[in-house]
């Protein structure tokens, strides 16, 4: 997550905080050791019926005001909500049986991202797969240690997990501190075979940014906005696809005839700027074949071409099946990274694809994203408002889950979402769209008092016609009896 709020904030913002980030780690990580540590034995000293009301109340505050986002954003709220609330109730059931569940539910976490983790390294074999094994291996011993009941019988589950999410998080603080402190440029855009470090330099751009503002909902079609395109592995199969769950949304999709289809994605800009990298030749991808070119080595490597403009390219396949638009990037920094990244046309299934060009690109123009939008708040305030931003930490694990697997178009599709969310963002605390609830429902009685005061306006009116009418019948002359 580190590289990722490097990338949001800029290098711009944080040089000048590293300090304060070297200490927060530090203080983080020793907290989380003392929580740990407290839990080894049953005399837990952690305020554990605190913890659970406050976690209540945020996650009631948050099912509240969960309708009033906005797509995407009301069911990662909704998510949010559930889990906190569920998390409560089984802290406040307490004795044997909550603690229990509580256990249960991270350790089966821990053991399915362990494995899922050491199975596609396994597969990919992209450059540090050894190390992503390696963590996948502590994950499932991790998750072990959860299992078994020694030496609390579940009950120091909570300060276990808060212990070692305080230490994580201090230590992803510390290694972002350190790299702060010697840096004059972003390294989450260096890619080995995308941008060298001198065409990364940081624009000094958040002084005459224009100010920007919480927006309620994505940009329209017709407005100035980056364009994500995205075939997903369904939409773009050439003839029925065989269902699939979450195969043949994040991997690829069968039809009826055995082929397999993978998806695409490419992004535009509104300069005329177009990225969408593809095999020069079509790529075999029969059943017996697609696991042998899945490994991210230089035997599968092969000539790529990148596609002119996204018309031509819907009119030779299809259109697009989704596209994401952002309001808030950097047309120069994306231009930098296009004209350092299209000197290499090598095309590889799995580490230099269409997806994993696309989200590079999306993260050079998001840099310094975040801080544009906050550029009027001052100190620590950005970089607190991203870190509580949901969106945040479900952008860092697709973004862990793609680097240790490989970039595919229903990745980059969510990853594109959530990167959306932080560069344009919408009203995202739950103060906020509870302000922006009671606008809405405001507006909503004002429509009815108006619609009111017409239909009685418009009764009053007729009324009048009758009147009229009647006093007319009766000032007209009688005739004879």
């Amino acid at each position: 997550m580190a590289r990722l709020v490097m990338i949001l904030l800029g290098v711009d913002y944080l040089r000048t905080r590293w300090r304060g980030l070297l200490w927060l780690g530090c203080v983080s990580v020793l907290l989380g050791v003392v929580a740990f540590v407290d839990a080894l034995d049953n005399a837990i000293y952690f305020p554990m019926t605190p913890l659970a009301v406050v976690l209540l109340l945020e996650g009631l505050a948050t099912l509240v005001v969960a309708r009033s986002g906005i797509g995407g954003q009301r069911t990662l709220r909704q998510v949010k909500g559930l889990s906190f609330c569920l998390a409560a109730l089984l802290i406040l059931a307490g004795h044997h049986h909550g603690h229990f569940v509580l256990s249960m539910i991270f350790a089966t976490l821990f053991l399915a991202d362990g494995l899922l983790q050491i199975v596609s390294a396994r597969v990919v074999r992209f450059r540090t797969w050894r190390l992503a094994m390696a963590v996948g291996v502590f994950e499932i011993l991790v998750a072990i240690f959860f299992y078994q009941p020694y030496p609390t019988h579940y009950v120091g589950t909570v300060p276990y997990c808060l212990g070692l999410g305080l230490i994580f998080g201090g230590w992803n603080l510390l290694l972002l501190a350190s790299r702060l402190r010697r840096l004059d440029h972003n390294p989450g855009m260096d890619q080995a075979d995308a941008v060298p470090a001198e065409t990364a330099q940081t624009l000094h751009t958040a002084s005459d940014a224009p100010d920007l503002t919480l927006w309620d909902g994505p940009p329209e079609p017709g407005e100035h906005a980056l364009v994500v395109h995205v075939w997903t592995p369904v939409g773009s199969a050439r003839g029925e696809a065989r269902r699939q769950p979450l195969v043949d949304r994040y991997i690829a999709a069968v039809d009826r005839d055995g082929v397999i289809s993978t998806g695409h994605a490419a992004l535009e800009s509104p300069e005329g700027i177009y990225i969408s990298l593809y095999p020069a030749e079509e790529i075999d991808r029969s059943p017996d074949d697609f696991t042998r070119i899945l490994r991210a080595t230089r035997e599968n490597d092969v000539p790529g071409k990148f596609q002119p403009d996204y018309q031509t390219e819907a009119r030779a396949w299809c259109p697009s099946t989704v596209q994401v638009r952002i309001r808030n990037y950097d047309p120069e920094r994306l231009r930098r990274f296009w004209d350092a990244y299209r000197q290499d046309t090598t095309y590889n299934l799995t580490y230099r694809n269409c997806s994993s060009t696309v989200s590079h690109a999306l993260e050079a123009a998001l840099e310094g994203a975040s801080a544009r939008v906050w550029r009027q708040a001052r100190g620590w305030r950005p970089l607190w408002r991203l870190l509580t931003t949901p969106e945040l930490w479900v952008a860092a694990q697709i973004r862990k889950r793609a680097k240790t697997m490989a970039w595919t178009p229903g990745l980059t599709l969510d990853y594109a979402r959530a990167l959306s969310m932080l560069a344009d963002p919408r009203p995202s605390g739950w103060a906020s769209m509870t302000r922006m609830a009671l606008g809405q429902m405001r507006r909503q009685r004002q429509d009815w008092r108006e619609a009111a005061q017409r239909a009685e306006a418009g009764e009053d009116q007729q009324a009048g016609h009758v009147a009229s009418a009647a006093n007319a019948g009766s000032a007209r002359p009688r005739g004879n009896d």
